[in-house]
């Protein structure tokens, strides 16, 4: 992350997974003009190729006429001189699903990580965006596994390094519907001075200015704050053993509600909204 205390001026958008029309269409919405540069990343995904395509053809659709795949894999370096400079042009840089560690896996270390950084950092007019995967990988840190009630055992979740994009933030995606709780709560106990979003399906989050989380999509959004935890029982288990801590405030947003990342409070509507 870069050490100045500023907040990010660019913009950022994750969803949670599922269908993303919605999504694209708001990611459409939020460039410049139509000729604006859009870079879809896809080396999560099982085969980049198609799953890049069908993103860049869905766009086309949308009328975002500079879309494209650009390739970061075993046989393209993310610091391939080409990659950079259409990174440092592009208004947009998506990032798809898949597996969020072949993410991390083929940027970790890179040149590319710290323009990505640096211009989310600096740059009012650039976007980052990802969707299931591409949304948990954003911030300093990521939950790569826990499942079920493994996930409320100690050693049952892992944690890893993200693209650093968002301090002290854990995204979980797919969270309603694969029963996420659990391993965002023991992620909480992990790194208790983090905030924990379970984003649902067709449900996203824009951070605009990296200070307030907005709310879109048809779902919810679930929130797991460690600032009042007790009992964290973590550090004197063994390996295995259950999980126990207490404290946890936890919220419920959905479409349109804002929640203050300094403060962790949900930012009410201006009255005459409420009213109308």
């Amino acid at each position: 992350m870069p050490k100045s205390s500023a907040l990010p001026l660019g913009t950022l958008v994750a969803l949670g997974g599922g269908d993303d029309d919605a999504m694209l269409a708001l990611l459409s919405t939020m460039l410049p003009s139509p000729e604006s540069p859009v870079e879809v990343l896809a080396m999560a995904a099982s085969d980049a190729t198609t799953t890049a395509n069908n993103y860049a053809r869905a766009l086309r659709k949308l009328g975002c006429a500079n879309v494209h795949h650009l390739k970061i894999d075993e046989r393209h370096s993310a610091d391939k001189p080409g990659s950079l400079r259409r990174l440092e042009e592009a208004s947009l840089v998506f990032f798809t699903g898949g597996d969020q560690e072949m993410i991390t896996d083929f940027l970790k270390g890179t040149e590319f990580v710290k323009v990505l950084r640096r211009r989310y950092q600096t740059d009012a007019g650039f976007i980052v965006a990802g969707t299931s995967a591409g949304a948990a990988v954003m911030p300093d840190h990521m939950l790569v596994s826990g499942y079920g009630w493994r996930s409320l055992r100690k050693g049952g979740i892992m944690v890893c390094r993200g693209l650093g994009l968002l301090p002290n933030l854990l995204i979980d995606q797919h969270f309603v519907e694969r029963g996420r709780f659990g391993r965002l709560a023991h992620a909480i106990l992990v790194h208790p001075k983090y905030l924990g979003l379970g984003l649902s399906e067709e449900t996203g989050i824009i951070i605009r200015g990296g200070q307030e989380v907005e709310v879109f999509g048809d779902g919810v959004m679930v929130v797991v704050d460690g600032k009042k935890l007790e009992g964290n029982s973590l550090p004197r288990l063994q390996r295995g053993q259950p999980i126990s801590g207490y404290g946890f405030q936890v919220g419920l947003l959905v479409s349109g509600q804002r929640l203050d990342l300094r403060t962790r409070r949900v930012v009410e509507p201006a009255e005459e909204a409420v009213t109308r």
